[in-house]
């Protein structure tokens, strides 16, 4: 344990990555609980509105992100100013992401069904960066060997192979396994065999005339969503908080 703790945590080199992760989920949990408790009316915490403006957080987000991000560039990736630079950058990158959807939209849908992207993104970002914590790399680069990896024809061979399942996947509408796919390649594999999911460019695309593939597609979308969209929801208003109510019966009525 404490070996694994040295070599993907403890060591200088990714130590920097540990901090920015770290920050980037403290910041996302402490500013959802903050957000939470303004919108129940609790707490010393208000909107800030100076002059009637509201400044939504992801505004100081992007500049602690720019602080961040430059500093780490020009610190390099040893020394405590990388990692000062580190916690910045995760905290800014945490206050950004927590209004991915708001972004996304260009309105103000935080706390809509639509604003479940930003937790939905916060989670996956984490995810991804745990991953590469760990060792795995993207493109399956930490696969070669060294010789491999100073063969330029070889490394160039391995990333557009691997990152060709990656953008099959994504044509097949799997969004979350073409992003896993670039880190772990056979996650990409697997999305990129599978069926497309029925509004995906690929099944437009190949699934026109062939009835009974869409109807396959159909089948299985319906009973992935079936067994897992509820869970996904539960684990997103556990997470972020549970979108307005009239906004959620609107989006079940279809409007």
């Amino acid at each position: 344990m404490s070996h694994w703790l040295y070599r993907n945590i403890i060591e200088p080199g990714k130590l920097p990555l540990f901090l920015a992760l770290l920050s980037f989920v403290l910041s996302f949990l402490v500013t959802r609980t903050i957000t939470r408790l303004i919108r129940a009316g609790r707490g010393p915490f208000r909107n800030i509105t100076p002059g009637g403006l509201h400044i939504h957080h992801a505004v100081p987000g992007v500049v602690l992100t720019i602080i961040g991000g430059f500093g780490a560039v020009a610190s390099g990736r040893h020394g405590v100013g990388s990692a000062i630079c580190a916690v910045i950058f995760g905290m800014g990158a945490g206050l950004v992401l927590d209004e991915f959807a708001l972004i996304l939209h260009l309105d103000d849908v935080y706390w809509s069904e639509q604003g479940r992207a930003s937790v939905e993104i916060v989670v996956l970002t984490a995810a991804l960066v745990l991953l590469v914590l760990t060792g795995s790399l993207p493109f399956g680069v930490n696969d070669l060997s060294d010789e491999e990896m100073h063969s330029r024809g070889l490394l160039i061979s391995n990333v557009v192979f691997n990152g060709m399942w990656s953008v099959i996947a994504l044509f097949k509408g799997k969004v979350r396994t073409a992003m896993f796919g670039i880190v772990v390649p056979m996650v990409g594999v697997v999305g990129a065999i599978r069926l497309a999911r029925p509004n995906s460019p690929w099944a437009r695309r190949f699934y026109r005339h062939r009835p009974k593939a869409r109807a396959r597609a159909m089948r299985r979308v319906y009973r992935h969503d079936r067994r897992w969209a509820r869970r996904s929801r539960a684990f997103q208003d556990w997470l972020g908080g549970a979108p307005d109510r009239e906004d959620s019966k609107r989006m079940t009525d279809g409007g």
